[in-house]
Order: C-alpha cells, then structure tokens, then sequence
C-alpha cells in the first residue's frame, strides 16, 4: 500500500476531507519533494504540491505521485482547491499562529482540525527503503567513530574533535550532521548535551561523543564515552553499570510492549547500583526523516512497540563536578526482538 493510500484511510477514519502538510520531513514523507518551500494539499481524489516558480522543475522530478501547482500566494490557491471541504487537517505542532489565521481566512467554510498524529503513527513504522537509508546512515556513523579513535589524542580541544567527525561522515557520503554533536570531556561529560568547546582533552578525562549522519534525509544517531589514560576504578565501575543497562535495555526492546517497560528494565540496573537519581533522561527515542521522533523509551511512554520501529537505547550516568558516562545504539524493532543496527565498538576503550 502506498503511503498516500494509507494517508487516505486514515483521514476517512478521522472524517477529513483534506489534510495540509507543511513540515519539511512529513512534506518529503509523503511527496518525495525535498525544497524548502511547499506546502502539500491532500483530498480522497487528488494530491496537490503548491510551489513557487524556483522549485516547479524539482517538484515535478520529485514527486511524481503529486499534481504541482505553481503559486503566487500559497492561501490563495488554497482557498480555491479547498472551497468545498468542510473538515480539513492540520499540523498543529508545526503550524504557527499566525499560519493557522491565514488557514482560517483561506477556508472560512472549514473546520480546522489537529492532526499531527496521523502523520506521526505512518512515520513510525519504516518500510524496506526507509531502513536501508538508516542502516548507510548508521554505517558512516560507525565508520567515523572507527576513524575518530585513530584521531583522537590528549591536548585537542573538544570543537576539534566534533569538527573532525563531521568531517569524516561528510567524506562517506553524509550530507550533514543529524543535530549539533556533543563532545564533552573531563566533568563536563557529567552534561548530557555538552555542545563541543575549546576546553583541551587531559589525561585522565572521559570524553563522550554523541553524534550521527543525515544520509539521503535519513538521521543516525549515536553516543560512544572513552577514557584518556588509566580509568580509576570508580570510572570503570561506571561504565560498566551504564554497559550493563544498555545491554539489558537492547534485550528487554520487542514489540507488542509499551516503551515504558524497556525503559524501566535499564532504568532499573542503574538505580539498584546506586546511581538512579543521575540518569535524568528518557532511555531512547525514535530516529527516521527527524532525529527525535516518537515513540519513545522513557518513564510515561505507553505507545506500544511495533515491528519496524528505529529507536535507540543510550542510558547514562551524569555525576556533578566528577564526569559522566552514555552508551548509545540504534535498533529497529523486528517479529521476535530487534536488530541493533549500531556496529562500532563499546567495551571500555582507553586511549594511552
């Protein structure tokens, strides 16, 4: 079934005789079309993409399945393709205020309904193409983390480091980096989103890297934590309960459960062990066209897991003014478990 078929049957099941897409991921989800300017206008019968003038020839190539419609004022046009729909949806977390006025103008006749949901549970479950885009994504990832451990040496500065990865993954064919990447080391590890800085690698220091590739618009994402020099034993100990909860948390990952469940088993290891009030984020996230999409791994999720579904399990420990510790996999959820897709090495890695 195509993805406009489903679309279709989900509005019929939401009783919608329209539904407006202007987000750029669920834009390229269901078109094709890459642009930054368009905007998708959807019925039962017809499926309209309204560009301007400098993308007609792109959207054309783009999205085959799509009639383009040149604009000159985008709620002009949907004014006119939408005079006779009376419930008509929308994405209310992308929509602006001042975007849901000119909707409201444009279809005075309508009713405007939320329904970012729809698109959310079609972009959850990825098909053969989608995980093939993931797995290559993932690939450079893993490729660059290879590379970085070869790289890496005391007296560079975290931006250097972040800076070098980018670059790697750029040279493998990504087209960019998924989010800012984090690089932090010494106590700085103990931030979950330490953003790179000039603070110089020392001996002694952990150094976590949370990074990923955008490959064909599709994200990786993945967090490894080394140690220059002899760890102490409180840093082994560390990492190994964080090692030990993420493994856990891979294995307990299958479908037919609420993400809840997954992350209560991690969660749990790392509380027993002493350190539950130092893991302060959910367990994972949903990775496809966005790096967070849902659902997720953490304490309220209730969705429930299907086959299909890309999700990463990276549990960690963030001690105030000592350091901190994060493990970070991708898997898709299959029939009986899942598949982690993460290849790179991460039994403790100590650079001398």
């Amino acid at each position: 079934m195509s993805r406009l078929e489903r679309i279709r049957l989900k509005m019929q099941e939401a009783k919608l005789d329209a539904f407006i897409i202007a987000s750029p991921e669920n834009r390229r989800y269901m078109s094709g079309f890459t642009g930054t300017s368009a905007m998708l206008f959807i019925t039962l019968e017809k499926a309209c993409l309204l560009t301007d003038f400098r993308y007609i020839q792109q959207a054309t190539e783009q999205a085959p399945n799509f009639q383009v419609v040149r604009i000159s004022n985008m709620y002009n046009s949907l004014a006119e393709l939408g005079q006779k729909a009376a419930r008509v949806g929308f994405e209310e977390e992308f929509t602006t205020y001042a975007d849901y006025l000119n909707l409201k103008e444009a279809l005075p006749q309508a009713e405007l309904v939320s329904q970012s949901k729809i698109l959310e549970e079609l972009r959850a479950i990825k098909d053969t193409e989608e995980l093939a885009k993931i797995r290559q994504a993932v690939k450079i990832a893993d490729d660059a983390f290879a590379h970085i451990l070869q790289f890496v040496e005391r007296g560079q500065t975290e931006a250097e480091i972040s800076l070098e990865l980018e670059f790697a993954m750029r040279r493998n064919g990504a087209s960019g980096g998924s989010f800012d990447f984090i690089a932090a080391s010494g106590i700085r590890s103990s931030m979950p989103h330490g953003v790179a800085t000039t603070k110089t690698i020392e001996q002694g220091d952990f150094l976590t890297m949370d990074f990923g590739a955008i490959y064909q618009g599709y994200c990786s994402d993945i967090t490894r934590t080394i140690c220059f020099g002899e760890p102490t034993e409180k840093q082994q100990e560390i990492y190994e309960i964080v090692l030990k909860a993420q493994k856990a948390g891979i294995a307990a990952l299958k479908p037919g459960i609420p993400g809840r469940e997954v992350d209560a088993v991690a969660r749990g290891i790392i509380a027993d062990a002493g350190y539950g009030d130092f893991f302060g984020h959910g367990l994972g996230h949903s990775v496809g066209l966005a790096i967070h999409e849902n659902p997720n791994l953490n304490l309220r999720e209730e969705r429930i897991l299907q086959p299909g579904m890309v999700i990463t399990i990276e549990p960690g420990i963030y001690i105030p003014d000592w350091g901190g510790v994060r493990i970070e996999d991708m898997a898709v959820v299959t029939e009986n478990g899942c598949e982690v897709l993460t290849q790179a090495p991460k039994e403790f890695i100590i650079i001398e």
